[in-house]
């Protein structure tokens, strides 16, 4: 059997089990190591075997549990609250001012947390109903709140960046850092259109009313103080990593350290909060734990097979096509594959082919990386079956319905496309960064 013909049934094996309603890391590690067995009889086993071994020692994996307490830690505490009434205040004289302020709201929440979903379920608890009262249109501020919750898997501390470096054996620093300013680009991209629209159509973002609008100069300083805490533990935590004074896992244990010292010193870190945030982050730290081994068992037994070398022969050789057009053609299909899996199983799914192929065809994989995140992203929130639209529909209030969901995330989806379109004609918008701090 050829190289090629080995790649395609493993893959549609894969796939097959993940349409059984099979987990994603049995699923795919099943795959791996029964291709190891059948390809190298039974000494093949030991190939997932080292790769998993590789994992348990690779010391950047303990940053992981520590950025996803700190997100828990600010989010259950109810920190997340005093950032809105922040923006409540200060954004409300402004046409869609609490719209743009939500988007403000969630790129806040990015830094603190680095999952998505934790920016969907605040803005949907928090922001969406108090837009809605005060008149801003449904379809508006659905749209507002699923596109700002996705850039929580950019901004850093992204989760998926770190889990995209694990696999792709590229230094999380960087990755983070080349997420910096598209995630703040394509967050100011929104509130371009948010200003824009609401200017030309005022009915949509109301100014926020008089009697609301009159707070006391020391009210507004009191709520920026509370509001800029998240912004505190974030430099708090960065600013020595950047600097060289801190490894990764050391930053991660300060911002870990800084977020339940300010949940104490606010009076807000009951025993139920202390709990259900441990549970999480023991939770979703055991998923991606099993994830990964599944990612590397599967990668382990494809690069042992040559698969890679085979597939990139086929694409450039045998079918002539450009490294751009290969490039755009994975891009796309992330964009299929987000209509029914979410970020992580799309990377553990295709890393093993793409990450190495990238490599091969001569683009930079911390660009990549930037790439890969803004794309899913996109794939979150495309029609009919985005992962985004569901975990919305879910949170919603009655009043909106799943055309309203639909509808409202459509000019949304085109703005991040065009900030895609960005990044790749203007690569240096997301290798700017960690060029400059590493090669200083």
């Amino acid at each position: 059997m050829s190289y090629e013909m080995i790649a395609i049934v493993m893959f549609s094996s894969m796939m097959l089990m993940l349409l059984t309603g099979q987990r994603v890391f049995g699923a795919i590690g099943f795959v791996g190591a029964l291709a190891g067995v059948l390809l190298w009889g039974t000494g093949g086993v030991d190939i997932p075997f080292s790769s998993a071994m590789k994992l348990m020692k690779w010391y950047p994996l303990l940053t992981l549990p520590m950025f996803i307490f700190m997100g828990y830690v600010l989010s259950e505490s109810r920190i997340a609250d005093d950032l809105y009434r922040m923006f409540h205040v200060w954004m409300g004289p402004v046409k869609g001012g609490l719209a743009i302020g939500t988007i403000g709201l969630m790129v806040l929440i990015s830094a603190m947390n680095g999952l998505s979903v934790a920016g969907m379920a605040i803005g949907a608890t928090i922001a969406l109903p108090e837009l809605l009262r005060r008149g801003y249109d449904k379809i508006m501020v659905t749209g507002v709140i699923q596109a700002g919750s996705s850039l929580g898997i950019l901004v850093p501390p992204s989760v998926v960046l770190v889990l995209y470096a694990m696999i792709a054996r590229q230094p999380v620093g960087q990755l983070w850092l080349a997420g910096v300013l598209p995630g703040l680009m394509m967050a100011l991209l929104f509130v371009i259109y948010i200003y824009v629209r609401c200017r030309l159509q005022p009915s949509l973002g109301p100014v926020l009313p008089a009697e609301e609008r009159n707070v006391s100069l020391a009210e507004k300083l009191r709520l920026l103080r509370a509001g800029l805490l998240p912004l505190v533990i974030f430099a708090v935590m960065m600013v020595p990593f950047v600097k060289g004074w801190t490894s990764l896992v050391e930053s991660s244990a300060v911002g870990a350290m800084a977020a339940l010292l300010a949940a104490i010193l606010k009076g807000r870190m009951t025993r139920q909060v202390f709990e259900v945030s441990v549970r999480k982050t023991l939770a979703i730290s055991c998923m991606f734990m099993w994830i990964i081994l599944a990612a590397l068992a599967f990668g382990a037994i494809f690069d042992g097979l040559g698969a890679v070398k085979a597939i990139e022969g086929l694409f450039t050789e045998r079918l002539g096509l450009s490294p751009w057009t290969i490039l755009i053609l994975m891009q796309l299909s992330f964009i299929v594959m987000g209509t029914f899996l979410d970020d992580t199983a799309m990377l553990v799914i295709v890393a093993p082919l793409y990450v190495p192929l990238v490599d091969a065809l001569g683009f930079d994989l911390i660009w990549y990386g930037v790439l890969y995140t803004i794309t899913t992203q996109i794939a979150y929130m495309t029609p009919p079956f985005g992962y985004n639209l569901f975990l919305m529909r879910a949170m919603a209030p009655p009043e909106i319905g799943l055309r309203d969901i639909y509808l409202s995330i459509l000019p949304f989806v085109v703005v991040m496309m065009a900030a895609l379109s960005l990044v790749m004609v203007f690569p240096q918008i997301a290798l700017w960064l960690p060029g400059y701090i590493y090669g200083s």
